[in-house]
């Protein structure tokens, strides 16, 4: 049986960005691969087609409780695709209804990627159209969930710290900060790649790396679109993709509101 891989990270902190890297270094096919393509190598664990098999509901119409009782059957049917299977997650690690959101035993390991929560709240207000305010309540609560669309079900986040935490203790887990991939691309995106197993070839690195830069792929969603975005304002998925930007953007009570209500953790990972 085969183990799953993974990609986890709350939202609009450089999850999507990896997927991308990995399927441009994966395929290698001298032009970069399509953004619509990432399911190709990285499978979003969420999708109401991983449920199916499982139910004769509509997923997306099940209670969490239903939802949480199948996820272990996703997971293992998700693992046995292959020796290892890169999933994509939002979701906590932790329990939820008695039940593990990410099931160990369908588990190999993981690649965390984390990101300021300043930056993120910028990223995560833009995305969703709500307000920083907004978005700053919904990092600090511990109940906080991304809702069940027609495609996807629920998954649980709870606070930004608690899920930084929740993935921080787990075993086996690679952990990325987004402000080192954008420093020193080479440096650690060779980090992933030793973790799953494969020693970096540093042309075929260095043109994944230049196939997935910010510019070529918010070209690409203008030109394209990209159809793994589930909410649909007018910022575009793919933006600056810069570290610092809160320095400017946020007020001085925001910068305060997220560092009371994350400080501790926010330092253990360099964020000051």
């Amino acid at each position: 049986m085969g183990k799953i891989i993974w990609l986890a990270s709350y939202p609009k902190s450089g999850n999507t960005w990896v997927r991308a890297f990995l399927l441009n270094y994966i395929k290698d096919s001298g032009a970069p691969e399509s953004i619509n393509s990432l399911a190709d190598i990285s499978l979003p664990e969420p999708h109401v087609n991983f449920l199916r098999p499982f139910t004769s509901k509509e997923p997306a119409s099940l209670t969490e409780a239903e939802i949480q009782a199948l996820r272990p059957l996703s997971h293992a049917a998700l693992a046995a695709r292959g020796k290892a299977v890169f999933v994509k997650t939002h979701n906590a690690n932790l329990a939820f209804h008695g039940i593990p959101l990410c099931t160990p035993a369908a588990t190999g390991g993981a690649i965390y990627i984390v990101r300021d929560p300043r930056d993120t709240a910028l990223s995560y207000s833009a995305y969703t159209g709500w307000s920083i305010g907004q978005i700053i309540e919904l990092m600090a609560n511990q109940q906080a969930a991304i809702s069940p669309s027609a495609e996807q079900v629920f998954e649980f986040l709870s606070s930004w710290s608690d899920h930084v935490t929740s993935w921080v203790a787990s075993k086996n887990r690679l952990l990325v900060r987004y402000e080192d991939l954008l420093a020193e691309p080479a440096r650690y995106f060779a980090r992933i790649l030793r973790y799953i197993g494969t020693e970096p070839e540093p042309e075929r690195l260095a043109r994944a790396i230049r196939h997935t830069e910010f510019a070529q792929l918010a070209a690409q969603e203008q030109q394209t679109g990209f159809h793994a975005r589930t909410h649909t304002t007018a910022a575009p998925f793919f933006r600056t993709g810069r570290a610092g930007q809160w320095q400017t953007a946020l007020s001085p009570a925001e910068q305060g509101q997220i560092i009371t209500a994350h400080g501790e953790v926010m330092a253990k990972l360099g964020y000051k």
